[in-house]
């Protein structure tokens, strides 16, 4: 048996994680892909601080504070709005980054999630910025932040069904990575990197591409979710459009759809382009003439959810 398909055994199998990651690091050596090696790395060992999670390692959790007030006057264990904790502290507080291994995780599921089922999180920072937000009149003593046991489940099930799809989806796109095992070699392998890289991306992140600069070996890479305008412009701008015409183009594509199928955008940005265009040309824009035109049909199409180029 293949090496993929022995990861597809063990996740059918329901066992831990663990080895099913190790078996998909020396895949993924063996695939030559530097992104799937780097996932695997970050779900075995957890996620630095610096580091950008996978949007389903983002959860939202639930808070509970202790106050007091005049003439011994106390409320315990009240909850408060996360709409309150968005406005008064920040949304990573409602937001919250799981970033502990998958072996943390399924370790802290065996025990329940923590004390009474859930997954307390630290929260004294927010005492002081809570402070005589929430009752009048009266002192935040102490907050309690935590995340139900469900939660690390459903990230625990997200991870086990984001390695089946991208061996299913490997599988197709590439079939002679089912022939690898542990004495297989990369030298057949290596040159269908790119494409791995490909289902990496939209299997952890979402809707993807990846586009080749014209006249360089640079690349572009989408990571987009459809319908995030902000990513939209930063996708734009990382890949050498001005900020100013990326923040225009984002607006006008948030207000329209695709003028049919087929289509990329709709009227407003069709005109848009057609005026901005030779920004490519004078250096305006740091994107060469052919790349800015693939650059502009693949944000669209990532924002759109039309489908990976």
């Amino acid at each position: 048996m293949g090496l993929l398909h022995e990861i597809q055994a063990s996740l059918m199998d329901g066992g831990d994680l663990a080895p099913i990651l190790l078996k998909l690091k020396f895949l993924g050596a063996r695939l030559g892909s530097a992104p799937l090696e780097e996932w695997v790395h970050y779900e075995s060992n957890g996620y630095p601080k610096d580091v950008e999670v996978p949007p389903y390692r983002i959860v939202h959790p639930s808070y509970q504070g202790t106050f007091s007030g005049p003439a011994g006057m106390m409320i315990k264990h009240a909850p408060i709005p996360r709409a309150l904790i968005a406005q008064f502290a920040s949304e990573r507080w409602v937001n919250y980054t799981i970033r502990e291994s998958v072996s943390a995780i399924e370790e802290l599921i065996r025990n329940g999630g923590g004390q009474n089922g859930q997954y307390s999180i630290q929260a004294s920072d927010l005492i002081i910025v809570l402070q005589g937000n929430i009752y009048e009149d009266m002192a935040c003593n102490s907050i309690v932040g935590s995340i139900g046991r469900s939660a690390l489940v459903a990230i625990q099930n997200s991870v086990r069904e984001k390695i089946l799809g991208f061996t299913i989806d490997l599988e197709k796109a590439v079939p002679i990575a089912s022939e690898i095992d542990i004495g297989s070699k990369s030298s057949n392998i290596s040159p269908e990197s790119e494409k791995v890289t490909k289902i990496v991306n939209h299997i952890v992140h979402g809707n993807y591409t990846t586009i080749s600069n014209s006249g360089s070996n640079s690349t572009f890479t989408f990571n987009l979710t459809q319908g995030d305008q902000a990513a939209f412009a930063a996708n734009l701008i990382e890949a050498g459009i001005s900020k100013a015409d990326a923040n225009e183009l984002a607006e006008i594509v948030a207000s329209e759809q695709p003028d049919g199928s087929g289509q990329f955008f709709g009227a407003k940005a069709k005109e848009w382009i057609g005026k901005n265009i030779g920004k490519a040309l004078d250096g305006t824009w740091k994107v060469g003439l052919d790349a800015a035109g693939k650059v502009l049909a693949a944000a669209a199409i990532a924002y759109y959810g039309i489908g990976p180029t």
